[in-house]
């Protein structure tokens, strides 16, 4: 789990670096501030999903649930704090925080997947 964890962590922040420094070059210090912001907003519920999903492991007639209540928390931390930082912040009340916020969700998202994939054992069927 802390491998799995740590890679979750390392790569979003890796994507991040990647991805923040040339969007402040063309967009400013906001688009920083939006992309960090982002980036927590969607690393937190995907970070809980995944340790979720591997306190589970052992009983896999539950992984389904955990994927639709992950689906559900991430929407709620994420979006729902996306949305609660537009209504309260002025700062935020940008599009450009939206295409942020959606961005590192997918990103989160599929690489949660990936990592959740990667661990499954793997039966002899084709």
């Amino acid at each position: 789990m802390r491998r799995s964890l740590g890679v979750l962590f390392a790569g979003s922040l890796t994507f991040w670096a990647l991805v923040a420094y040339p969007a402040r070059v063309l967009g400013g210090e906001p688009q920083l501030a939006y992309s960090a912001t982002a980036l927590a907003l969607c690393s937190l519920p995907t970070a809980l999903t995944l340790a979720w999903a591997h306190g589970m492991a052992a009983r896999p007639q539950e992984q389904v649930v955990i994927r639709l209540a992950g689906m559900g928390l991430r929407m709620v931390v994420a979006l729902g704090g996306g949305l609660a930082l537009y209504q309260l912040v002025d700062y935020y009340k940008q599009t450009s925080f939206w295409i942020w916020l959606l961005v590192f969700y997918l990103f989160t998202l599929a690489l949660e997947m990936l990592l959740l994939l990667a661990e499954r054992p793997r039966t002899g069927e084709p």
